[in-house]
C-alpha cells in the first residue's frame, strides 16, 4: 500500500479509542476472554502465579518478558480487568480486522519509526487509569536472560504516576514459535512480580536520564526474577 492509500495514522487512533470504549466492544473483549480460557488455557496448561496482582485498580503498566505472540493474548485473559496494549498499524488496514482490533482495546502504532503519537496514547490511556501491556525488552526475544530494556515504560510511568508490573512468562516460545502458524500443546508458566511504584523526580522538574536508567535497570531485574520463578513453574 502506497503512503497516498495509506490512512490517516491520528484519525485511525482516535477511531480506535472511540470504538474501543463501546460497550459493545467490552462484551467482545469479555467473550473472547472467556474462549481463551475455556479453550487455550487448558490446552496450555497455564499456570499463574500472583495473578490478583493483575487487577489492582489505578494507572497499571503491565511488563512482561517478550518471547511469542501468545504472551500478550494469554497475560490479558488471565485479568479480569480489562487490559490495553498497542498494536501494529498494519493490523487496522482492513476494516473487519480493524475493528476486532479495536473492540479489544488496541491502539495503532507505526512500527519500527519514531512515533511520539504512541507515547501520547500510552499515556492517555494510563491517565484515564487504564492497565496496559508495555514490552520493555521491545520486539520478541529469545532464550530465558531478560534482554536490554527501552526506557518508555520508565518514561511513562514517571509521567503518567502508573506502577509498573514486572511480569515473566514462559513456555509460550514452546506453544507457538515464530513464524509458526499452530499452538503446540505445551505448559506455560506466568509469573507477575510486585508492582514498582513510579519513580518520583523532583519537585518542578522531570525524570533525568539517570533516574530513568536506574528504574530501567532495576525493572530488568525484577523481571529476570520474575521470569527464573516462571520457568520453574514449567520445569517443577
Amino acid at each position: 500500500m502506497s503512503d497516498a492509500d495509506r490512512p490517516d495514522s491520528r484519525a485511525v487512533r482516535e477511531w480506535a479509542f472511540a470504538t474501543g470504549d463501546k460497550k459493545s466492544s467490552l462484551l467482545v473483549y469479555r467473550t473472547v476472554r472467556g474462549l481463551i480460557r475455556r479453550l487455550l488455557f487448558p490446552w496450555l496448561r497455564v499456570q499463574g502465579v500472583n495473578t490478583e496482582i493483575l487487577d489492582r485498580p489505578g494507572p497499571t503498566i503491565l511488563a512482561p518478558v517478550h518471547r511469542s505472540n501468545l504472551d500478550s493474548v494469554l497475560l490479558a485473559s488471565l485479568c479480569d480487568r480489562r487490559v490495553r496494549a498497542l498494536g501494529k498499524e498494519s493490523l487496522f488496514l482492513v476494516p473487519v480486522v480493524r475493528y476486532f482490533c479495536a473492540a479489544l482495546g488496541a491502539i495503532p502504532v507505526r512500527r519500527g519509526e519514531a512515533d511520539r503519537d504512541a507515547l501520547v496514547a500510552a499515556r492517555t490511556l494510563l491517565e484515564r487509569r487504564e492497565s496496559m501491556i508495555v514490552f520493555p525488552e521491545g520486539g520478541r526475544q529469545e532464550g530465558h536472560d531478560v534482554h536490554e530494556l527501552f526506557d518508555g515504560a520508565a518514561w511513562l510511568a514517571g509521567r503518567t504516576g502508573a506502577r509498573v508490573v514486572p511480569i515473566g512468562i514462559s513456555g509460550t516460545e514452546t506453544a507457538l514459535p515464530q513464524h509458526s502458524k499452530m499452538i503446540h500443546r505445551s505448559r506455560v508458566g506466568v509469573y507477575v512480580g510486585e508492582p514498582m511504584e513510579a519513580p518520583t523526580p523532583a519537585a518542578g522538574k522531570r525524570l533525568n536520564r539517570e533516574q530513568l536508567k536506574g528504574f530501567t535497570d532495576e525493572l530488568r531485574q525484577r523481571m529476570q526474577e520474575a521470569q527464573d520463578a516462571a520457568r520453574g513453574l514449567v520445569s517443577g
